[in-house]
């Protein structure tokens, strides 16, 4: 096949460009390297079916000719993490809302099929077993926090609006914690930032209270989830949890990380005011249930938290 992957510079991407130049696709990718880095695609950059087109999404007439070439478009560039929401968040809500929009415009245009990556945070101050048909808890607009998430429910929406009113061939990807080698903790992602701490014997930072919990998928098995989706000709039209149902608390993870890190570190906790700013929100639970993809494709992790802390370990000190 011949697949766009927009975003494929990225930590998420790059895995999933891999993968399929493995297979034997031919691979475009579109990335303007606002989060991402050329330094994820070394192992490929030469490779003769990769295509790489340092650029916007938001570049409509480049979209429009780059979408007219591929067979499927796998969206996965958007503005990410917590601290990049916070401190960027004009540029979170433009990305997200009006990069999208351009994707489903041209992927329309072309008759192409569509994966679209979402994210756990739609599902806002919802906790434990989250279904995808599950009511959403959101927070006031006054908190920067929740922007990326309602920019990324509108996608949700119109992507659907296109499936339903156009006929457009959609998969909508709700991605909870994925983790993995490449993964940057500048932007807030816990694991690599616990881990860099730890490896250096400083002190591993907990924001909040620590009794927080969360669930952590390998990127690896997120790739494969969705592989699968692209491939199952019954998946088009629906939404689908993917990440991992087992959870820990964020202070039971940092007693994790410093464990199989070999480190002296000491575990501190720092208040959310003073790690994000005034009116800083969060939820105690993120946990999905997956029961419908594996119901579709027979998915489920391969990669248990401890293989994802030393991968990720393992990648920072080589």
């Amino acid at each position: 096949m011949r697949v766009l992957v927009t975003g494929g510079a990225g930590f998420i991407g790059s895995h999933l460009v891999e993968r399929l130049l493995e297979r034997g696709d031919e691979v475009f990718v579109v990335d303007n390297l606002s989060t991402g880095t050329l330094d994820n695609l070394a192992a490929v950059r030469d490779h003769p079916s990769l295509h790489l087109n340092v650029d916007t999404i938001l570049n409509h007439p480049m979209m429009h000719e780059t979408v007219g070439k591929v067979d499927l478009v796998i969206h996965l560039a958007a503005a990410v993490g917590v601290r990049k929401i916070i401190e960027a968040p004009v540029e979170t809500i433009t990305t997200n809302v009006r990069g999208t929009e351009i994707i489903l415009d041209c992927c329309a245009a072309h008759g192409t099929p569509l994966f679209v990556a979402s994210t756990s945070e739609i599902y806002g101050k919802a906790g434990d077993r989250l279904h995808e048909e599950h009511d959403r808890v959101m927070g006031p607009s006054t908190h920067r926090r929740w922007a990326y998430a309602c920019t990324k429910v509108l996608d949700e929406f119109l992507a659907l609006a296109y499936h339903h009113e156009r006929g457009l061939p959609v998969i909508i990807g709700r991605f909870f914690n994925t983790v993995g080698p490449r993964q940057a903790g500048q932007w807030g992602m816990v694991v690599p930032r616990f881990v860099e701490r730890a490896l250096a014997d400083k002190p591993i930072e907990v924001y909040g209270t620590g009794t927080q919990r969360r669930c952590f998928c390998h990127v690896e098995d997120t790739v494969r989830a969705v592989e699968g989706l692209v491939a199952c000709d019954t998946a088009w039209g629906e939404v689908f949890n993917i990440g991992h149902e087992s959870e820990i608390s964020i202070r039971g993870l940092a007693e994790r990380v410093r464990e199989l890190a070999g480190s002296r570190s000491e575990i501190v906790t720092v208040p959310y005011e003073v790690a994000y700013g005034e009116g800083f929100e969060d939820m105690e639970r993120r946990q999905p249930d997956t029961s419908k993809i594996r119901g579709f494709i027979g998915w489920e992790p391969r990669y248990d938290l401890d293989d994802i802390i030393r991968s990720t370990i393992d990648f920072m000190r080589a």
